[in-house]
């Protein structure tokens, strides 16, 4: 294996390094306890509300619609590029978790467009779903390749169930009069603070843990955006927090995938 690309399974040595094999599991068990005391978290009673309304060429809200085409093409690419060489040392152990990841990426596509064509609940169900399994594929890929382990395909669907009750609590409990959204946003968060410190423990690439930092700071501007639908539509006029939010989603996606085909395109050093 190229010398490019390896991770080190070696016992810290100092106690900084020890805590962040033991921070990951902490932090988890926080996360978890604090949600539950906070209470049930529900979905704004305007979300469906979004900023831009416009109408392009007979599809409506088009903006929204039109703007998720980039997932599907970051999938797509990703799919291309990688599926060839998902055996290679580089991939093959976090392959099931990348390739569960790729996939949700072009569902959402066509999830999110279904949704944003005619938003409302049972839509917004196919709009999450894909999410939450991509956030799931992107913590099994990180966590069996930091950890060199030949579980890719049992996290990938331990974790892809989890992604699918997440946003199946949400509906049934909206359906019984109380939604919440707990166990999605936890889904969310997760990755966002899992993956980073699961590369420094144990000592991912360099180039790994850029390209996922950055992935993720995208992708908090993503949620930035979403949050300043409206505003940003008022200040803009051209585009709306939302559309900017995908952009910025696909941007994220599209980083990892980068990361990724240029892992195996590095050649081998001569010995």
């Amino acid at each position: 294996m190229s010398s490019a690309f390896s991770f080190s399974n070696r016992k810290p040595r100092s106690k900084i390094s020890e805590w962040l094999f033991w921070a990951p599991p902490l932090l988890v068990v926080a996360m978890m306890v604090a949600l539950y005391f906070y209470g049930p978290i529900s979905q704004p009673l305007s979300y469906h509300h979004f900023a831009d309304q416009r109408t392009i060429d007979g599809v409506p809200h088009a903006a929204d619609v039109w703007s998720n085409l980039g997932f599907a093409l970051v999938g797509l690419w990703g799919l291309i590029r990688l599926f060839p060489k998902r055996h290679l040392p580089q991939l093959h152990q976090g392959w099931p978790g990348y390739a569960l990841f790729l996939i949700a990426l072009i569902a959402t596509a066509a999830g999110s467009s279904f949704y944003h064509w005619a938003p409302d609940n049972f839509r917004l169900i196919w709009d999450r779903l894909p999410i939450a399994l991509a956030c799931a594929g992107l913590l099994a890929a990180v966590h069996c390749e930091t950890r060199r382990t030949g579980e890719g395909w049992t996290a990938a669907a331990a974790l892809g169930l989890i992604a699918v009750a997440s946003v199946g609590w949400w509906y049934v409990s909206d359906q019984l009069g109380q939604d919440d959204l707990r166990p999605y946003i936890l889904l969310q968060c997760l990755p966002l603070v899992l993956i980073p410190l699961w590369q420094s423990a144990y000592r991912a690439p360099t180039a790994d843990r850029k390209a996922f930092l950055l992935a993720i700071g995208c992708y908090v501007l993503a949620k930035a955006a979403e949050l300043g639908d409206h505003a940003l539509f008022d200040v803009l006029q051209v585009v709306s927090g939302h559309t900017l939010k995908h952009l910025f989603a696909t941007l994220a996606s599209a980083i990892i995938v980068w990361r990724l085909t240029q892992r195996v395109s590095v050649k081998k050093t001569q010995r």
